[in-house]
């Protein structure tokens, strides 16, 4: 485990001992730091999990006690036994690729309360080119009904390099911006357009022609510029993001009825 300090962030880093997924924490805690990674203040966590998407039981289960133990940690200071939790599942579940969130939000479990009230909510808002309307704003009229303590959002990315493809998970207290992995900027998810704290748990489930080309040839200068808006993902795509779905829903799941 290490803690190193930059001007304006801080980095923890931790390898599990029996499952050798190593956890990055970055976080970032004035607007020097903003500046030097981009980045509003906030943390971001990267869990590094080769065995990800695979059927190792074992394995697994310790995927989901470090995923469900990072998520406590950020949602425990907004949330009580009184509040609702919303977890919102992102993306189009009619394209394999992006139906990582509708996926969880089908596994988690929906608690009743006596008296009928439940303490989990969910929600698949599916995306604007299906509903005609900003994601953003079905969120934010359901979480202005129902005041939650908290939001999780899940969604699916696009990697950045090819060893992060299906391999790592993604987790945030600054929200998320819908598309912006594939140049379909949407409004963004955050704490300051919807008025509760949200959690962005996200997955890397497709990568750019371009990048596979610059990671295989080390040259990122000479690739056709049409490669950037070819996107590809892996043949054994849709049992990764069903055992991922599992892993991430049982997660939460976890988290709800500890």
């Amino acid at each position: 485990k290490s803690d190193s300090r930059y001007s304006g962030v801080i980095v923890r880093e931790h390898i599990d001992k029996v499952s050798l997924v190593k956890v990055t924490t970055l976080e970032i805690i004035n607007e020097e730091g903003e500046k030097l990674f981009n980045r509003k203040a906030g943390i971001y966590i990267t869990i590094e999990a080769e065995g990800l998407g695979e059927n190792d039981d074992f394995y697994n289960e310790r995927v989901i006690e470090i995923i469900s133990g990072q998520i406590d940690a950020l949602i425990r200071p907004c949330i009580s036994k009184n509040n609702k939790l919303l977890v919102v599942g992102l993306g189009n579940r009619n394209v394999t690729s992006d139906s990582l969130g509708p996926e969880v939000v089908d596994n988690i479990y929906i608690n009743i309360r006596e008296g009928g009230d439940t303490g989990v909510c969910t929600l698949s808002p599916g995306v604007m080119a299906q509903t005609g309307i900003e994601t953003s704003s079905i969120i934010k009229g359901i979480a202005d009904e129902i005041d939650p303590g908290v939001i999780i959002v899940i969604d699916a990315l696009a990697a950045r390099n090819t060893q992060r493809l299906n391999k790592t998970i993604q987790i945030s207290n600054r929200g998320i911006n819908p598309g912006s992995g594939v140049g379909n900027h949407r409004t963004g998810i955050t704490s300051d357009n919807i008025g509760v704290p949200v959690i962005a748990v996200g997955v890397p489930t497709v990568i750019d022609a371009a990048t596979i080309i610059g990671d295989v040839t080390k040259d990122y200068e000479n690739i056709p510029k049409h490669l950037s808006d070819m996107y590809v993902t892996p043949k054994d795509i849709d049992e990764n993001i069903r055992i991922t779905a599992e892993i991430i829903a049982e997660s939460i799941n976890e988290l709800v009825y500890a």
